[in-house]
């Protein structure tokens, strides 16, 4: 369940010092520098430190702090053919009901930080749903589900504060992901859990907000000074496939829509993802996940090669 701001204010954090923060009328106030104050959009303090950041504070609080990029809502026929084009995972499923069992096992109340938590995403409704664990959120966008608007390159709490950090179609996002899963390892109370999906064959999506893609070596590369529990495909070949169809098809015809059609013309592609090899899907996947515990030692550049269970060697 989503907790209130005043739970988590003895956790909160300045992004620009790391010193604690106070609440003073409609700011909180860094009290390793007083001068530095960061003021509130609605319920959530805009916790963004500018200098180090995408995103410009005059635009941002301009705006409210309104989502840079249109995050369509979906209703009745929309909302089903939104289903076929992106079909809940299975896997994911899974991996959210263990990440559960691991985190209720260590403890019976634990605080689980969601980045990009504007949204509920796919299969991520057990944890919100979820009596005894207390979810935090933070977007880069003001959102009721999401009671921070920060930056994932600078997460405004305290080093070893929550135990678990879920981190969905994020990474892709961010100009320096290895910096924001540095930031998921310091914020992480010690063998606590991440658990990442990242795109791999994925075409540009969100705009001038999409920088980078990830092979499975590369992912797990990224969370290498994590212990890996469990690794692999979310989104086979069938699933990119769909992918190169809808941006094909929109290319040629110069239309969005005619490659959404397109795609769903194509979607019985992604029901043969389970027919494919795991060798060969990871080296033509849509995403991969992985489920973390932190650790305090990682993997070594040597120890890479032998990383990757591909269909090419």
């Amino acid at each position: 369940m989503l907790v209130s701001l005043e739970e988590i204010a003895p956790l909160l954090r300045s992004p620009v010092t790391g010193g604690p923060l106070t609440r003073c009328e409609t700011s909180l106030v860094d009290e390793a520098d007083t001068s530095t104050r960061f003021s509130f959009v609605g319920h959530a303090p805009v916790l963004v430190d500018f200098s180090r950041s995408i995103f410009s504070q005059e635009a941002l609080l301009a705006n409210q702090a309104e989502s840079q990029v249109r995050r369509p809502r979906f209703h009745g026929l929309r909302s089903q053919v939104k289903r076929l084009l992106s079909p809940p995972k299975k896997i994911t499923s899974e991996n959210v009901q263990e990440f559960i069992r691991l985190l209720l096992r260590d403890n019976d109340r634990p605080v689980v930080l969601v980045v990009g938590g504007g949204t509920i995403g796919q299969g991520m409704a057990p944890l919100y749903e979820h009596p005894t664990i207390r979810v935090v959120a933070l977007d880069v966008y003001a959102s009721p589900l999401a009671q921070l608007v920060a930056d994932a390159h600078q997460i405004p709490l305290a080093d070893a504060s929550v135990d678990g950090v879920v981190v969905q179609a994020v990474l892709e996002h961010v100009l320096e992901p290895q910096v924001v899963v540095d930031e998921i390892w310091r914020v992480l109370r010690p063998g606590g859990i991440a658990y990442a999906e990242t795109p791999f064959l994925q075409h540009v999506h969100e705009g001038a907000y999409d920088f980078l893609r990830f092979t499975a070596s590369g992912h797990r590369w990224l969370f290498r000074r994590f212990e890996a529990i469990r690794t692999g495909v979310c989104g086979g070949a069938g699933t990119q496939m769909l992918w190169s169809i809808d941006y094909f098809v929109r290319g040629l015809f110069r239309s969005v829509a005619a490659g959404k059609v397109a795609k769903l013309s194509f979607f019985w592609l992604a029901a043969f993802d389970p027919l494919i090899p795991a060798a060969y899907a990871s080296d033509a996947a849509s995403g991969f996940y992985l489920m973390g515990r932190k650790s305090e030692t990682g993997l070594t550049p040597q120890q890479m090669p032998a990383v990757y269970h591909g269909a090419q060697g």
